[in-house]
């Protein structure tokens, strides 16, 4: 996933403040009183189980990395679609190809489960599932594929593992949940590392990221498909994981941000979904949102270095060892909470 960064330095000069400010209060923590920790309210929603998450995620880096036109793709697709059914959902599968900015035809699919098709107030949940082709920001092997783990596979574990959940509980939530697994997202042209090579996408009309939901949005899965919002998931499984909220999410849905902060801070997870602005990023709520359905993303964020994204981001860096069971928790969680508190 590329996200394609909007006012890269203010979010360096925020970085800077940010700690700085951290560092004041800890000097005043010394001399103050700590403020009284309230404890977290009751969970109407079921159990998130992360190391089922955890588990739905390694099985997706076990097939290798998931690129379009390879096999591991295809095993990892059958993979979703089959678990899906396995949890009750009603599955829709979208076969197209589209050209990538390296002028190869792709072949992909975005995946979506439907819990309680009947309901007609939904929300939507969303992940990638295609992996970067590249490790092109690494200093070894820049031409290799990355395993993804954290870019996308533990979104999608978490999503999966929400379905699980709904599926097994006596108690199910007041709204049917659309579950959507966008392909391609992670096949674009990086101008920062990739100077070598020809975009040609440019200038086309066509994002070179965000494939998968760029078509969704032009050929929605069910006709006059409406959702009350949605959620994406990105990134969102690390030992550093921090949510901010960012540019994009703010200008479309900035009430769905505030109810999904609001209660990740009442079930205990405030640590994780900081109250903290972003510059805006090119993802796929980018393009749910042009499609009329108010769309946040969770996608984790790191304010010291100067293009958002931590180390580890399109390096090989990114496996299952920095992949932590409480930041899929946490995500999991206010995401399964936001749901059943809906009426």
């Amino acid at each position: 996933m590329n996200k394609k960064l909007i006012a890269a330095t203010f979010l360096t000069v925020f970085g800077t403040v940010f700690w700085s400010c951290d560092s004041k209060t800890q000097k005043q923590e010394k001399t103050e009183k700590a403020p009284e920790i309230k404890e977290p309210e009751l969970l109407k929603s079921p159990a998130f189980i992360a190391d089922s998450a955890y588990h739905y995620t390694a099985k997706q880096v076990g097939f290798g990395p998931r690129i379009p036109n390879t096999e591991a793709h295809v095993k990892t697709g059958d993979f979703l679609i089959e678990k899906l059914k396995q949890f009750g959902a009603t599955v829709t599968v979208q076969e197209f190809e589209s050209m990538a900015f390296d002028g190869k035809m792709l072949k992909m699919r975005n995946i979506i489960g439907s819990i309680n098709p009947e309901a007609k107030k939904r929300i939507m949940l969303a992940a990638h599932w295609d992996t970067r082709p590249w490790a092109d920001k690494d200093y070894q092997k820049k031409d290799e594929p990355i395993d993804g783990a954290n870019d996308s596979a533990s979104g999608v574990g978490i999503l999966l593992e929400i379905a699980r959940v709904i599926n097994g509980s006596q108690e199910k939530p007041n709204v049917g949940v659309d579950i959507v697994f966008f392909d391609g997202e992670d096949y674009g042209y990086d101008e920062s590392t990739q100077r070598d090579k020809v975009n040609r996408l440019a200038n086309s009309g066509t994002d070179s990221w965000c494939l998968g939901s760029q078509y969704w949005a032009k050929n929605l899965h069910v006709p006059g498909y409406k959702a009350e919002y949605g959620i994406l998931l990105d990134m969102v499984g690390s030992k550093t994981a921090k949510f901010a909220k960012d540019a994009s999410s703010r200008n479309y849905a900035a009430h769905v941000l505030n109810k999904v902060w609001d209660v990740a801070g009442k079930i205990g997870y405030g640590d994780y979904f900081v109250n903290v602005n972003t510059p805006g990023i090119t993802d796929d709520h980018d393009y749910v949102n042009a499609a009329g359905i108010p769309m946040i993303d969770i996608i984790e964020y790191n304010p010291l270095t100067n293009d958002y994204f931590a180390p580890y981001h399109h390096t090989h860096q990114d496996n299952m060892s920095i992949i932590e069971r409480r930041s899929l928790k946490a995500v999991g969680q206010t995401v399964l909470e936001v749901i059943y508190r809906e009426s």
